[in-house]
């Protein structure tokens, strides 16, 4: 018994780039969890619960009625979890630490625009080092943005992006991000494989072993679809070697620490399709420098809520479950969206989108 309660907690970091499908990932993880007692942390970036949403809409978190958990799925909603880890981390952390009997494994979704190293640090802290430890960081790579150039180290590469979409025209720190990413990586997964050919995919891998120490390993994936074996149990201890490894920003205590450079703001309105949504949300992407889009839409006639994701222009949807009595109850629905990129004013977001929903809604027919 006394061994059981000394046993540290596994904890899996899962971090990524905007859109690189950590989401997905979780929800694979948590579907085919086969009775391990996992709780969720999921770190978000933005105004709106999107991530946490989109896993309690898949019945995670819930219990058979599809009612929340208390304390099985923790969203830190005030922006990267690296600056924030004094503030919501511990007492989180503490909480878990508490229920200790009751958990097997923790994952923790860090938002896309975090550092992981501040984090790995903090295990190191007095009040949780002896009860938990860092099992692994698995960094998510978006296989089709990457091998696009877009994140790459490659300036020839990313020039050429430049020229042929000014969309991709991402600043500096942004590629110091996803180096860092990688750098804290004690596994990459190569994701989204199904949209990239061999010969790409090669390519990418060769690109991304450059950064990367060679005990860690790179495992392709199509839809964050791997085996557990592969993801959980890798006892790489992180925190014990966090400090080795190179990044650009410092540790969570340097001033210079600080995502400023992104805002995240939330616009709203009425969609009557999915298509108008969408190329609404393209013309603010267009216009502004927007990195990620995320939120749900209300349609029209539609008792399901849809789910719509993107990354550039490029962009996915899916209804996720039925709008619930309370929801329902407040009508009329209303389409709401978090945007996250560079320079972002709210006021002028909501009237561009505005126009934008007119425009494609007034449109003729092609």
């Amino acid at each position: 018994m006394q061994t059981q309660h000394m046993r540290k907690i596994p904890v899996t970091i899962v971090t990524g780039f905007l859109g690189s499908g950590k989401t997905t990932l979780l929800r694979h993880i948590l579907q085919h969890a086969g009775g391990l007692r996992v709780a969720v942390i999921v770190n978000e970036f933005g105004e709106l619960g999107i991530d946490g949403e989109i896993l309690r809409g898949c019945g995670i978190g819930c219990d058979e009625d599809g009612n929340e958990k208390a304390g099985a799925l923790y969203e830190l909603a005030n922006g990267c979890l690296c600056c924030t880890v004094q503030e919501e981390f511990f007492p989180v952390m503490e909480q878990l630490l508490e229920r200790r009997g009751e958990i097997d494994h923790v994952l923790i979704e860090t938002s896309g625009l975090a550092l992981p190293k501040p984090l790995v640090q903090a295990f190191n802290w007095p009040s949780i080092r002896n009860a938990f430890t860092v099992d692994a960081v698995v960094t998510v790579v978006d296989g089709p943005a990457a091998a696009s150039g877009q994140f790459a180290e490659n300036p020839q590469a990313v020039d050429a992006q430049r020229k042929a979409d000014p969309n991709l025209d991402h600043e500096s720190p942004l590629h110091e991000l996803f180096e860092d990413q990688l750098s804290a990586a004690d596994l990459v997964i190569l994701n989204k494989t199904d949209l990239i050919d061999a010969a790409a995919q090669e390519a990418l891998i060769e690109d991304l072993r450059e950064e990367l120490p060679p005990q860690v390993k790179i495992v392709r994936a199509q839809h964050g679809q791997l085996d557990l074996h592969t993801l959980l149990g890798l006892e790489a201890a992180s925190e014990e070697s966090i400090h080795l490894r190179h990044d650009h920003h410092g540790s969570a205590d340097d001033p210079d620490h600080h995502h400023d450079d992104f805002d995240s703001v939330v616009v709203q309105g009425s969609a009557s399709s999915r298509e108008a949504a969408i190329e609404a949300l393209q013309k603010l992407v267009d216009a502004h420098t927007i990195y990620r889009v995320k939120g749900f839409a209300a349609l029209p006639g539609a008792p399901m809520r849809l789910v719509i994701q993107g990354v550039g222009r490029r962009f996915d949807s899916y209804f996720d479950r039925s709008w619930n009595a309370e929801e329902s109850a407040a009508q009329p629905l209303v389409s709401r969206f978090v945007l996250i990129g560079e320079d972002l004013d709210a006021a002028v977001l909501q009237r561009a989108f505005d126009a934008a929903l007119a425009s494609v809604q007034t449109a003729p027919a092609q």
